[in-house]
């Protein structure tokens, strides 16, 4: 490994979403190989608490609001990591009973607030010298599945908006990620079904799926890479399940 990937210690990650789950993950990841971690989420409190402990710095964010994008950023000159993370799902209901609303957060949450963030902090992340941006999509970017169009199209937009990224910053030094997690659990299926927790764990019954820790480890071994390494797309899945379509459950 590079001297410049190993003495992290002036590096600064940004991680949206990091209220919990994956994005917490993540940061506490990223400040244990010594990055500075700026932590962005709605629930300012919970940010804050966080980079209490990990000695980041944690301010509010809404990714769908351009003016949070913009106070959020304001004065990150120079990030060495950009985690794309918020987003989520919002129902499961067929194309014929489609939620307008639902399809609007969406796309709002996963697509442009994504595309907002990288907007922002690219020339923070150029000039680093060695920027990375990694993009939380889904296994839901790769193959639809029934009565999950709003929340498929949009990922399959997001990652569509990364991969093309990739080819119009080459030659710039920021190497591009995608990550695409299978079943995780986290607070995902609670806010899909509008907290309904029973719903919820249904979804996650009689099997292994994959813990907000494990994808955080991944992506710390991508920001761990040197310089010239790119890792572009990575797909994770538990063992129980094989696509969005077919596990296997023990009950």
């Amino acid at each position: 490994m590079s001297e410049s990937t190993s003495s992290t210690e002036s590096r600064v990650a940004v991680v949206t979403g990091a209220s919990s789950g994956i994005g917490a993950a993540t940061a506490r990841a990223l400040a244990a190989q010594g990055y500075h971690v700026i932590l962005g989420a709605r629930r300012v409190g919970r940010v804050e608490a966080l980079a209490a402990e990990i000695g980041g710095t944690g301010r509010q964010l809404d990714v769908t609001d351009d003016e949070s994008v913009a106070r959020f950023v304001a004065g990150l000159d120079a990030v060495h990591v950009l985690v794309n993370n918020a987003g989520g799902a919002k129902g499961l209901d067929p194309v014929a009973d489609a939620d307008l609303d639902d399809w609007r957060w969406m796309w709002e949450t996963n697509v442009l607030g994504t595309l907002r963030m990288i907007k922002s902090l690219l020339p923070a992340l150029e000039a680093s010298g060695d920027g990375l941006i990694v993009t939380i999509t889904s296994t839901a970017a790769l193959e639809p599945y029934d009565n999950g169009a709003g929340y498929t199209s949009a990922k399959h937009a997001q990652a569509v908006l990364h991969r093309t990224l990739r080819f119009e910053l080459l030659g710039k030094p920021i190497r591009l990620t995608e990550i695409a997690p299978g079943m995780v659990e986290t607070d995902f299926s609670l806010v899909r079904f509008d907290g309904d927790q029973d719903r919820a764990d249904a979804v996650y019954a009689d099997l292994t799926p994959l813990t907000a820790e494990d994808v955080a480890e991944v992506i710390g071994f991508v920001a761990s890479r040197p310089p010239h390494v790119n890792l572009d797309q990575i797909v994770l899945k538990p063992r129980d399940q094989a696509s969005a379509r077919r596990n296997i459950r023990t009950g």
